[in-house]
């Protein structure tokens, strides 16, 4: 039970190992590794846009122009990722409107059996994300398998959104982990090279965040395409 991660940009074939020997820490982003990123690109582009236009009687193409604008000014800060500061900006249910189409929720392929192998060989398996409390509320009352989880970590907890340094230095003070023997899988870049700066000793990226959507182009950082290919 043997890997080595390579940080060389390249797609991870499963045909170089990790060392399991020096990780005792796993660190599982949520939208776009574990789950597909699908159902959110498709809620703020497209499902909250329509819904919104129709409950404030506008223009649906004057919505998203509006929306696309706010989430690119406030794009890898915290008010992003934060389902209150939208309810309040919008005068809008965020929260109801998402349970309208659940259904687009989905684990991404052998999630479960991945974090039923990091639970045999005993790695401490933590939930890290940007993602507001209620929206992980309601992804574990769907699919996400939250008792496979060790500890669930929202950034919302520290004050920071994972692509500020103080974001690891909050989670530090809260669990004592050893950054040098722990591992990060993130879709987001710009949060796996704050884990970088941080000291994180192993980072993986995914292939395909959106598996409705075009794969992301090789980084920095290897990517995988199934998490099978990890054990």
């Amino acid at each position: 039970f043997r890997m080595q991660i390579i940080n060389c940009g390249a797609d991870y074939t499963g045909k170089n190992m990790i060392n399991w020997d020096a990780i005792d820490n796993v660190f599982l982003d949520m939208d776009g590794t574990l789950l597909d990123l699908h159902f959110d690109n498709y809620f703020w582009l497209e499902h909250l846009p329509a819904r919104y236009a129709d409950i404030k009687g506008r223009h649906p193409d004057e919505v998203r122009e509006y929306l696309v604008e706010e989430y690119e000014r406030l794009r890898g800060k915290l008010d992003w990722y934060c389902l209150e500061y939208w309810q309040r900006q919008l005068d809008v249910d965020i929260v109801g409107l998402k349970r309208e189409i659940a259904e687009k929720i989905q684990l991404r392929p052998k999630v479960t059996y991945l974090l039923r192998e990091l639970k045999k060989v005993r790695k401490h398996v933590a939930l890290v994300s940007n993602a507001h409390p209620w929206s992980i509320a309601l992804k574990a009352e769907t699919v996400l398998p939250t008792d496979l989880f060790d500890a669930v970590h929202s950034s919302h907890e520290f004050g920071h959104p994972k692509e500020a340094q103080e974001f690891w230095q909050g989670l530090q003070h809260e669990t004592a982990f050893d950054a040098q023997r722990t591992l990060l899988i993130d879709d987001n870049e710009d949060v796996l090279l704050s884990a970088e700066r941080y000291g994180i000793g192993h980072l993986l990226a995914i292939h395909q965040p959106d598996m409705h959507a075009d794969s992301l182009t090789p980084g920095r950082f290897a990517q995988i395409h199934d998490f099978e290919d990890l054990i």
